[in-house]
Parts: structure tokens; sequence; C-alpha cells
């Protein structure tokens, strides 16, 4: 099996058209023809951990974070990512990183917060802008259908939880061909006047190319017609954080209590007790500071995070109770997420889940 096998995989789980733009993810090194022994999922590709692939035969990595995250202009083995590189090129180890690609999916990193606390009823915190794209066609009556039927197979017209969805509009067409056209109705240099049918459908933007395929292999035009628009309606499916709710209320120290629990924290930061219950939970694994006013807004008794800054936790206002468990512990059960996924999809494949530690944050 080559990478390129292990990658088409990967991006099923988690597409990279969902990261952030900030973000590097996808094969960071390696060569997506290069044969595969065995994987190696771990949080963070650190070279303590490509020690641990070779001693374990993988050289396919699959970490969280990705190791290169900014560029770099030299690789001399000055600091532990470089150094962590030079290992994985010297031995044929490639390294490939999810990150917020898994952190916008449904059933991505919030998910699986939220279901290690127990919390049901989830939904993006939020959700994902400037992804959903329409796509505006104009074809000849007889051809309407079937165009429509293969957009809808090629993944056009979901949306929420609907699919074949499309508005169609008939008017009338005009064009005339030039000496090197190929009318598919009419005839060259003569104008041609017919009534059409004008489809418009909604994609999300990582299906862009097979869509636009399906198209032009199902539309009789020479020419195809077509419009492509970036709007502006936020997508439920993909986004930042979830919320939800607890089965049983619980005072906020009991809360707390069961998050350390849950996310085996060695200790939490977290704003003035408001003395309420807590029932409506928001998470966001990692740093998440950016999402507090959401998740006011959004009416959570709490939201638990990480790397909030002294200044950040006044933004609880006396309306919700602000918690940092920590961003390792925030994240902590993707890498077994990811085995899981894989191990599903090769069964017969050496899959390992890292036994390295590489949370670089002790607690006394």
């Amino acid at each position: 099996m080559k990478i390129k096998q292990i990658i088409d995989i990967l991006e099923e789980m988690a597409p990279l058209s969902y990261a952030e733009d900030f973000d590097n993810v996808g094969l960071l090194v390696g060569n997506p023809q290069q044969d595969i022994n065995g994987i190696l999922v771990c949080h963070d590709a650190l070279e303590t951990v490509i020690d641990e692939a070779l001693e374990k035969n993988c050289n396919l990595i699959v970490c969280f974070h990705p190791i290169l995250f900014s560029g770099l202009k030299k690789i001399t083995g000055k600091n532990y990512v470089e150094r962590a590189v030079i290992k994985a090129i010297r031995n044929d180890i490639a390294i490939y990183a999810v990150h917020t690609a898994l952190d916008n999916h449904k059933e991505g990193v919030n998910k699986i917060f939220c279901e290690a606390l127990g919390l049901t009823n989830t939904k993006i915190l939020l959700p994902k802008t400037a992804y959903i794209k329409k796509l505006i066609t104009y074809a000849p009556l007889h051809a309407t259908e079937s165009i429509k039927q293969a957009l809808f197979s090629a993944g056009a017209g979901c949306i929420g939880n609907y699919d074949s969805c499309s508005f169609v509009s008939t008017g009338t067409g005009s064009f005339k061909g030039n000496q090197d056209s190929i009318p598919n109705v009419g005839k060259k240099h003569q104008l041609e006047h017919i009534e059409e049918s004008k489809i418009e459908v909604t994609y999300e933007k990582h299906l862009e190319h097979q869509i636009l395929q399906a198209l032009f292999d199902q539309h009789p035009y020479e020419e195809v017609a077509y419009e492509i628009y970036t709007l502006e309606n936020s997508y439920q499916h993909i986004g930042m954080g979830m919320i939800g709710e607890l089965e049983t209320a619980m005072s906020e120290k009991e809360f707390l209590e069961h998050v350390k629990i849950r996310t085996q924290t060695g200790g939490i930061r977290h704003s003035e007790y408001l003395s309420r219950p807590i029932k409506r939970v928001a998470v966001l694994g990692g740093s998440g500071s950016f999402a507090i006013k959401a998740a006011i807004q959004q009416g959570a008794d709490a939201f638990i995070t990480a790397d909030l800054k002294y200044h950040q936790f006044y933004e609880a206002e006396n309306q919700i109770l602000l918690a940092d468990i920590g961003h390792f512990e925030s994240e902590r059960y993707t890498k077994n997420y990811i085995v899981d996924y894989l191990t599903k999809k090769i069964p017969n494949f050496a899959i390992i889940l890292s036994s390295i530690n590489t949370n670089p944050v002790n607690y006394l």
C-alpha cells in the first residue's frame, strides 16, 4: 500500500478543505508514491516519536498537530522541529497532519470532546462561513433532468438533512457559433434562440472539481455556460467548537470535578463561580478563547477550552463559567479516534497508537 492510498482515506475522515487558512495540514514530509510498512498515530510528531516509528517499523506517522507549522528557511537541527524533520527525512518516514481539518469536522475533535464529557444534543458552536458554493448553469430542456442527477451524484444539492436540492427556472437563451464551433443545436454563424433551463445547486467547496467534471461530462453543449458564487451562509455541519447538554445538571464544583476526571487533566483554571447549575456546555479543543462570546450568546452555562490568558477570564462577565483544562487534555482522545478510524478502513494493516506522551506541560 502506498501513502497516496492512505491520504485518500484520511481525507475521507477529515477533508483538507475543512482546515483553517492559517493551518498547515496534509502530507508534510514524504513522497505520496512511497510504499508503507506501518502507520504510527500520535499527537505531536516529535523526535522521540520518530524514534518510536523506527523501532516499530512504521514509515508513516499520522499526527494531530503539524510539526511544520510556519515556514523554514534553514534546516540545521537547531530546534526540536528541525531535528524531527531531519530524522524523518533521513529515515524515509513520512508525516501527515490533520489538525483543524479534524477540528472542524462534525464527528471530529469537539464531538469526541463532547462524548468524553457525556454531552448530548450537540451542534457546532461556530459554523464555518464562506464554505458553501453555488453553481448556476444553463441547459436545453431535454437535458435538464440528466444534468441535475449527475450533479446530485457528485455531491451537489445537499443542504443540512436534505439532498437532491435544486431550483430550476426556464427562459430563452441565445448563441451564435463561429467558424470553429461545433454546435449541438443550430448551425455555425447563425443566431439561435432556444428555450433553456437555469439550474441552481449548492455544494461544499471541496467537492467543486468532481461536480464540475460531472457537469461537463453530462452537458450536451460544446461550451458549457456556468457561474460559481461563494455564499455567506454558515454551514451547520462544519466549524469550530460544539455545544451540548448534560443529562443531569450539576453544581459548578461537581461539574469541574467531572471534567477533571474525564479529561485526566492535572489541573483546571476557571473563572469565578456563579452559584448556578451547569446544564448547557460549550467546548472547543485547543486554543478557544475566540469562542467565548459565541458560547455566551448560545446560552452555555460553561465553556471548556484551553490556553486562556489572564484577561480573557474577565470575558466571562458573570454570565458563564470559563474553564481552561490544558491544550493537550482538551484533545487527548483524538489520536485514539484516528486509530479506530484507520483500523476500520484497513483492518489488515499495521496501525499503531503511539505510546509517547508528547504533552509538554507538567503539573506539580
